[in-house]
């Protein structure tokens, strides 16, 4: 690697203060501390210093994702694969032009066919992504003059996972822009955020194009409602369809959908993969337990209570608290959106309630209105408003024990 580092130093130069590219420093320094440790460390006087950085962290939340990533490869080319051997058409998409040249056929049995199916529709989401969030970033930072950090790398990865595979590129470079540029870069950029950037991304989504959002369109051209019990739209939109509650999971099996072979939006489907990348960000300490927890329990409480009270109108009041944990959105916002650090309360305890608000709202969203199936998203974007009074009246409440000890 000193060969990359004496050419970065050289072509630095123009990029440093005084050089004819000083402007654009961003632009430079972003590249530069992506592949080395930044120049800038502290060396000596009264601070604390520690071994996880906002790089370190953020490529740590990046590595808990990649199970999820890998199921979005895989799971996206098996329901598809599995649809067209099943006697569905291939979508009539670029995409799907590029599968067929590569020779592999559509054989849902094959693990390379159907990740290399999964990637022609995962890469060029994800490749977008990361243009139209770059664009955003390096504009920001060399208009206010400020560094291009680490903070998007986590949404890049986020946003292919919560959106179908067959949702617009354009419609993703738009959302992009959206979510960091609204999200994010107008309340100061990464660390002063009180909403997050992906859902933020995927909310604009949903309300300016809900036809391509909604899951309804997903792999497949043809209805397969007929198909050996296929069908092209999620599970929860089935569930929630006429009203069926319970009867639309009634050939569900919780195990294909715990380990995420059913459709919906490419990251989401598999809550074991979310489970293992909660276990990396506990140990690590980068999420927290309590709002994970928080979460699970205002989930089951919820949902318990709406079993109990029931419902003439309402069958989906019916549904057991296990369905809302393994289908939808529901394990990877509790695992990688609900346990962010800048949109979450700091005080642990508000941490906990953090998560049981959202637990509670998840399962009203989904029962209380049938017409929209998921609910993981309001729920979290929902809280992360009242973040922030959480912790004042935690706050508040210790001033207040202190000042009375002190006295």
């Amino acid at each position: 690697m000193q060969w990359l580092r004496k050419i970065l130093d050289k072509v630095g130069k123009d990029f440093q203060h005084g050089g004819k590219y000083e402007r654009f420093h961003a632009a430079y320094d972003m590249h530069d501390t992506i592949l080395f440790t930044t120049g800038d460390t502290t060396k000596s006087g009264s601070h604390v210093r520690d071994g996880m950085d906002l790089k370190r962290m953020m490529v740590t939340v990046v590595v808990a994702m990649l199970p999820a990533v890998a199921m979005a490869l895989y799971n996206t080319g098996y329901q598809s694969n599995l649809a067209i051997a099943a006697g569905a058409q291939a979508l009539t998409a670029w995409q799907e032009t590029l599968f067929a040249a590569l020779g592999f056929g559509y054989d849902p049995n094959s693990l390379l066919a159907n990740v290399l199916h999964g990637a022609v529709w995962f890469i060029p989401i994800f490749a977008v992504t990361a243009i139209a969030g770059g664009i955003v970033e390096v504009a920001n930072a060399v208009i206010r003059g400020h560094e291009v950090n680490e903070g998007f790398l986590v949404t890049m990865f986020l946003i292919p996972l919560i959106t179908p595979a067959t949702v617009p590129l354009w419609q993703i470079f738009v959302a992009t822009i959206f979510g960091v540029l609204i999200g994010k870069e107008i309340f100061g950029g990464t660390g002063f955020n009180i909403l997050n950037p992906a859902l933020v991304a995927r909310a604009f989504l949903f309300f300016a194009y809900p036809a391509e959002i909604s899951g309804d369109k997903v792999w497949v051209a043809a209805d397969l409602s007929g198909v050996d019990g296929l069908s092209g739209a999620t599970w929860l939109s089935k569930a929630s369809s006429a009203g069926m509650g319970p009867e639309g999971l009634a050939n569900l099996d919780l195990m294909d959908a715990f380990m995420g072979f059913i459709p919906g939006s490419m990251g989401e489907t598999s809550a074991l993969a979310c489970l293992i990348g909660a276990v990396i960000l506990i140990v690590t300490g980068i999420g927290s337990w309590r709002t994970m927890m928080g979460v699970t329990v205002g989930t089951i409480a919820m949902a318990l209570l709406l079993n109990t009270v029931g419902s003439e109108t309402n069958p989906f009041f019916e549904v057991p608290f296990y369905y809302h944990m393994v289908l939808g959105g529901w394990a990877l916002g509790m695992v990688f959106m609900a346990t962010e650090p800048v949109t979450s309360p700091f005080t642990q305890t508000g941490k906990m309630i953090y998560g049981f608000g959202i637990g509670v709202m998840v399962v009203l969203v989904r029962v209380v209105n049938p017409a929209y199936p998921e609910g993981m998203m309001l729920a979290i974007l929902f809280m992360n408003m009242f973040a922030p009074f959480i912790d004042y009246f935690f706050v508040q409440a210790n001033i207040k024990r202190r000042a009375a000890r002190y006295a």
